[in-house]
């Protein structure tokens, strides 16, 4: 009788798993993706990087699906950005590239984006973090009233950002259209042409700085929080950013828009700022890594990932809910500022054993660290598909039923490689890293190019050469061999495809 019983409830059990499984696969996910700035390929301990641990990332990746040929769509922020959210390649539209803090908003307000998907499917979509693709419809703008066009014109419904990076000004917070503390008697002016205001700079006052600027970067003008930044900035002093406090800040803004819209679908577009310069993590974090601030740093990304997982098991909203990590472009160590990154990394090769980092045509430019997690419908694994951040709008569009915009042409449906289901990604994929390269079926063409072949500013290989270059990654994932001259066809092949897809 009681085996009986054992039964009867391990049945009753059984069936009601199965029909909160089919729940859950009938609800639309929300979706979360987070994007670290300058991670790169070798910087996680679930990628190979032995000199430092990350537990959260690693987590995330044994339970969710690790992509080792990942990409962003190029070797440096603001148009690798300009792609996640448009679907678009971004050397197809003109005049995106790195912006000063002033810039203008580069995303049109009436093309389809990415969280203009998701609203379209009933999503509530929010922006946390760096955003950097422009503000305003001209670079002379108020920061003292709404400042838009900006991330709500294109898609969010709830914007709490810092117009540009870390390292540049203004360096404030802005809430959808406005401008967090400020004070009317204290206007904020900005200008990326000439110093403005009476606050002292970096380049006049080396002694008011907790961190030096290295030679030739432009990091040396308004100083705040005893930094030196790019741009000049005078007013809004109650408005100016911690530096120790931008991650926690970010952090207590997303977990509040999860937890406000916990019983509707969301989208939170998480854009962190780690391991950018400059690299001032919390105190929580210092000399934790081992590998001086840029390693300190990255164990605070680690953390606040942890704490995002945190609070969705807190709000029972786990299992079904999308994750996407990923980086917007590969790594760079001196990128402004005297912080030891050189000499402490010589054990820690932030690209792995790839070749480049950021601003390169070699592949650590843009293949960086790609973790999607979904614990209702993805099973643990390794996958070696071809993947770019640029789908992601037309995989969602298929994931959530939409059609994919006409105008996100570069995006493609990957939804079988992103479930895991398939091994086979793209077919092929262009890379933009000053150079544009061609991959395709496990080689790598790099177009001609006249630039010089070494960043001197940052020490990285640009991947530049006056000739062609053809790499198999399957076999020299570090390039280091060149068989442009031993696969001739091969290469006119190669440039010929890459020529027809730019059109």
């Amino acid at each position: 009788m009681k085996r009986i019983i054992f039964l009867l409830l391990m049945a009753n059990s059984i069936v009601g798993l199965a029909q909160k499984s089919s729940k859950i696969n009938k609800l639309k996910p929300n979706v979360i993706c987070i994007y670290a700035d300058d991670l790169g390929y070798g910087d996680l301990s679930c990628y190979g990087a032995t000199n430092i641990q990350t537990p959260n990332l690693d987590k995330l990746a044994a339970e969710g699906i690790r992509f080792t040929n990942g990409h962003a769509t190029s070797a440096t922020c603001t148009p690798s950005r300009f792609a996640f959210i448009t679907g678009q390649y971004p050397w197809r539209t003109e005049g995106v590239s790195i912006l000063p803090g002033d810039a203008a908003l580069i995303i049109p307000t009436n093309k389809p984006t990415l969280p203009k998907l998701f609203k379209g499917a009933g999503y509530k979509t929010a922006i946390v973090g760096k955003w950097h693709l422009g503000l305003g419809d001209k670079v002379e703008k108020d920061w003292n009233g709404e400042v838009k066009p900006g991330p709500n014109e294109v898609g969010f419904d709830y914007s709490f950002i810092f117009p540009a990076t870390a390292d540049r000004v203004p360096t404030i917070f802005l809430e959808n259209h406005k401008v967090l503390a400020l004070d009317s008697n204290d206007p904020i002016q900005v200008d990326y042409t000439q110093q403005i205001g009476t606050y002292p700079t970096g380049k006049d006052h080396p002694e008011l700085l907790k961190l030096q600027s290295s030679p030739g970067h432009g990091h040396n003008q308004t100083i705040v929080n005893g930094i030196g930044r790019i741009g000049y900035m005078s007013g809004g002093k109650l408005a100016r950013w911690v530096d120790e406090e931008l991650s926690s800040t970010f952090l207590t803004n997303a977990k509040s828009f999860m937890e406000q819209n916990q019983k509707s679908p969301f989208f939170l577009y998480l854009a962190l700022t780690e391991p950018h310069v400059p690299r001032m993590p919390a105190i929580q974090f210092r000399g934790k890594s081992g590998l001086g601030l840029r390693g300190d740093a990255i164990l605070q990304l680690d953390w606040t990932v942890g704490e995002i997982v945190k609070q969705l098991k807190a709000l029972h909203l786990e299992q079904n809910t999308i994750i996407v990590f990923t980086s917007d472009n590969g790594p760079v160590l001196d990128d402004g500022y005297v912080d030891n990154a050189k000499e402490t990394y010589k054990n820690h090769p932030p690209a792995g054993k790839l070749r480049g980092g950021k601003y390169s045509a070699f592949e650590g430019g843009t293949r960086v660290p790609f973790i999607i997690k979904w614990p209702a419908k993805i099973g643990p694994k390794v996958s070696p598909a071809l993947v770019s951040q640029v789908d992601l709008l037309g995989t969602f569009a298929s994931i959530l039923n939409q059609p994919i915009p006409k105008e996100a042409r570069d995006s493609k449906d990957l939804t079988k490689a992103f479930l895991g289901q398939s091994d086979r990604g793209r077919s092929e994929y262009i890379a933009q890293g000053g150079s544009l390269s061609l991959i395709k079926d496990g080689w790598k063409y790099i177009s001609p190019s006249n630039g010089p072949a070494y960043n001197k500013l940052v020490q990285i290989e640009t991947g530049n050469l006056a000739t062609p270059q053809l790499y198999n990654l399957d076999d020299d994932i570090g390039e280091q061999n060149n068989l442009a001259d031993k696969y001739p066809e091969k290469v006119k092949q190669m440039a010929a495809l890459l020529v027809e897809m730019k059109k």
